[in-house]
């Protein structure tokens, strides 16, 4: 079963997913350029927002490459050596088939997603084994040290920062990176490249937001003046610029139930709360971007769910050809719905179990009354209520 997520969200001047330069991240689609917000940044957005919508601190993960510090800052707190332990946490992922930073070995080789009791869980082994992987640890010292002294290129470093651990080793590897009550892991997935059992495919996919119109960016020039600057003086002391533009953005998103299920092992109460936090979290998402200093912070005003059986339609080509009227979300919203009666009309809805839209400010036309729902609160209790058996 699946749910798709359909919304028209309308932002003022904004920047809110920046390009390499700065500027508002686009894209060209029908022919026409675009403002883009990047499915990564839409992503992040609700990703912070799920606890505020029902799950726990414990039920939701961290994604950084500083589990060895924060180990070792615990371990620290334990009574160990804090700069002992930086040695033996790296010494500990190592050991469990983990790679280090080739300039900064107190942080992992990558992102690893993961959940927040991880660093309980790795401090528990590193105690459990601290005097082998102190031994270990002096191993490494030593052998960078002497590569340094003799000045030449040996793979020795590199052969330590790939161990192939025993049964035992990776047994408790996958018990310091299960994910299987990591909420936020099971929606978005797992990728590690040479560690691959511990990938989790993502039950939910995310579309990079695209404006329904073609769009400008435009630039303001601002100037900012010394609060304590002398009277007989004139001017600026900070000039510059910061890219904007203004946008429409239709915004598309799935959640794969049975996919939820299998990645949280079939927890039926974790699998509804989570569910319930994925919708009303990708609703409420709003990157971050410039928000300071520009506010963007609208809501969505048309909102679609579908909940199927099987297969699912992004319905982006509404806007292939880009709407071209002042009145965006009227004929943003107009596009959109009879896009998707044409679609329904052609393929069938014989999977179809629910459509449920909703509208701040436009009419919804081509749907049944009951298809229309009066509020947000309506349109999440009955896709819920859609998605028992």
């Amino acid at each position: 079963m699946i749910i798709e997520l359909h919304l028209l969200q309308s932002f003022p001047v904004s920047n809110l997913n920046r390009d390499d330069v700065g500027q508002p991240k686009t894209a060209t689609f029908g022919g026409q350029l675009r403002g883009r917000i990047s499915s990564q940044s839409l992503k992040r957005s609700a990703r912070l927002l799920l606890q505020r919508h029902g799950l726990e601190p414990d039920e939701t993960g961290i994604r950084t490459k500083r589990l060895i510090t924060k180990t070792a800052t615990l371990l620290g707190e334990r009574g160990r050596d804090e700069a002992e332990a930086v040695a033996v946490a790296s010494s500990g992922l190592l050991a469990l088939g983990f790679g280090l930073d080739k300039r900064r070995s107190a942080l992992t080789e990558y992102l690893l997603f993961v959940g927040t009791d991880a660093v309980n869980l790795l401090a528990d082994y590193c105690d459990r084994e601290w005097d082998r992987l102190v031994a270990d640890a002096a191993a490494r010292a030593k052998a960078a040290e002497k590569k340094k002294t003799d000045n030449t290129k040996s793979d020795t470093a590199d052969k330590q920062s790939k161990i192939k651990p025993d049964k035992k080793t990776r047994d408790e590897a996958k018990r310091i990176l299960d994910a299987s009550r990591v909420v936020d892991v099971a929606l978005f997935g797992r990728m590690i490249a040479d560690n691959k059992d511990f990938n989790v495919s993502a039950a939910s996919q995310v579309a990079h937001a695209i404006s329904t119109h073609a769009v400008v960016n435009e630039y303001d020039y601002y100037t900012a003046v010394d609060d304590l600057q002398p009277d007989d003086e004139t001017g600026a002391d900070m000039i510059g610029t910061v890219d904007f533009n203004a946008a429409c953005y239709y915004r598309y998103a799935n959640l794969h139930l049975n996919q939820l299920r299998d990645n949280l092992h079939g927890d039926t109460d974790l699998m509804a709360r989570a569910t319930r936090a994925w919708l009303h979290a990708f609703i409420d998402a709003i990157p971050s971007g410039k928000q300071n200093s520009m506010a963007a912070l609208t809501p969505p005003e048309t909102l679609l769910v579908v909940v199927r059986d099987t297969g699912a339609w992004n319905l982006a080509n509404a806007f292939l050809q880009p709407v071209d009227t002042n009145d965006l979300m009227v004929t943003s919203t107009r596009a959109l719905f009879g896009h998707f009666n044409r679609l329904r009309r052609f393929y069938g809805d014989d999977n179809l179990r629910a459509v449920i839209a909703a509208a701040v400010t436009t009419d919804l036309e081509g749907l049944a009354d009951h298809e229309i729902a009066p509020s947000r609160h309506e349109l999440v209790s009955r896709t819920l209520a859609a998605t028992k058996v």
